[in-house]
């Protein structure tokens, strides 16, 4: 854990409310899922028309509202007990996220092997988020703790 670095203290911490932004996001990802599901009535090849948009894909819809609002009520909860603003808050979402992804195929490997690897890249990317907005002084010490510093050539004072 010690390589994910948490936010500055001296900014200090703003609590989240879990259930707006589950709530906001939950609607925002519904609407992704109605956008896909829209795609895969159109793609396939089936005798329902326009109704099937509901019908035979309408759960692509209720997946993606519910894994956007457990994203989002998992991260901003975390962050909220641990009063910080890291990587592992977006680890957290990610993996509940992926959970219900898997659950979907009725499989409990599945939807663990979903929460890893949803987990992973969302802490990958919240993580490389952070370096990012970072100042040029903070990522030049970041960059020379990771990077071995090159020896430079012995100068004699003879030569």
């Amino acid at each position: 854990m010690s390589g994910i670095p948490p936010q500055p203290a001296e900014e200090g911490y703003e609590p989240k409310s879990a259930l707006r932004n589950a709530t906001t996001i939950g609607f925002q990802a519904g609407m992704v899922g109605a956008f896909v599901s829209a795609v895969q009535n159109a793609l396939g090849s089936h005798s329902r028309g326009a109704a099937g948009f509901l019908t035979r894909s309408g759960g692509t819809i209720g997946t993606f509202a519910a894994m956007g609002a457990a994203f989002a009520f998992t991260e901003a909860t975390v962050a909220n007990q641990r009063e910080t603003n890291d990587a592992l808050n977006g680890i957290a979402g990610g993996c509940a996220a992926g959970f219900l992804a898997g659950l979907r195929t009725r499989s409990i490997p599945a939807a663990l092997g979903s929460c890893v690897v949803l987990g992973a890249a969302m802490g990958t990317f919240d993580y490389a988020g952070e370096i990012a907005g970072r100042s040029k002084e903070e990522k030049e010490e970041k960059r020379k703790k990771f990077f071995k510093s090159v020896p430079q050539p012995v100068h004699h004072a003879s030569e």
